[in-house]
């Protein structure tokens, strides 16, 4: 399998900018190789805006970004694609636009048949995965399955978030969310990325990046804690 992927739990860590705390790994992944890297900004309103944040940005890096919306044949451009980021906003959104412009089909083929590098952030990282069932975002569109691209067997939580034992929330915790989602047969396991962490697939290897631990949840066992550098391969061969 040729895909590669880098997965990325958020876009903006505090006190950073816009994709600043993963700047390194987005040059690392992207390389010298791939000169235009096409965004979708579906997960936020304003694509206009989103778009130019996105072209701000990867221009500093080395990259021209051409955005899925802006073209009037978002399925050609998937097929002409050198490399594609996918931003965050809200996944739901995001998911319909896609089933909405039929890309679904087409950006999996070529991620995981051609071998184009799939940049994810946040709701990107969500439906890069088997579904977006485990995102953090209200439902305020719906779009017509929450099966997602699949290009991992598993499924991911961004912005994980530990419980604060001296806050006086009583709702319930992220980690008690994804034991609820656990509490249904046949669900996959799920890696939950802190804030300024990501993985890196190539091929079938895996590896955990950035500065913060992730945790693993799988149905039925004790969670797993997992270190920067972990390799994570085993998610992406394991029968869930």
């Amino acid at each position: 399998m040729k895909r590669r992927l880098l997965l990325v739990s958020n876009s903006t860590l505090h006190g950073g900018g816009y994709l600043q705390h993963c700047e390194q790994q987005i040059q690392d992944f992207f390389g010298k190789g791939v000169k235009r890297i096409l965004f979708v900004p579906y997960a936020l309103h304003d694509r206009d805006a989103y778009a130019k944040t996105a072209r701000d940005k990867f221009k500093t890096l080395g990259y021209e970004v051409d955005s899925v919306h802006e073209t009037p044949d978002p399925v050609d451009a998937v097929r002409k694609a050198e490399g594609i980021f996918i931003g965050g906003g809200n996944t739901f959104r995001l998911l319909k636009a896609l089933y909405d412009n039929n890309v679904v089909t087409e950006i999996r083929k070529r991620v995981l048949q051609d071998g184009i590098p799939y940049m994810g952030s946040s709701a990107g990282t969500n439906v890069s995965t088997i579904s977006i069932n485990t995102t953090n975002d209200m439902p305020i569109v719906y779009p017509p399955t929450f099966a997602a691209i699949a290009l991992v067997p598993f499924n991911i939580n961004p912005h994980f978030l530990d419980p604060d034992p001296n806050s006086r929330h009583m709702g319930e915790t992220r980690e008690q969310r994804i034991i609820q989602y656990h509490e249904e047969s046949d669900t996959p396991c799920v890696l939950g990325l802190r804030e300024g962490s990501m993985l890196l697939v190539e091929g079938n290897k895996a590896t955990l990046l950035g500065n913060t631990n992730a945790r693993l949840f799988h149905r039925g066992k004790q969670t797993t804690e997992y270190e920067p550098g972990s390799d994570l391969s085993f998610l992406l061969t394991d029968v869930q």
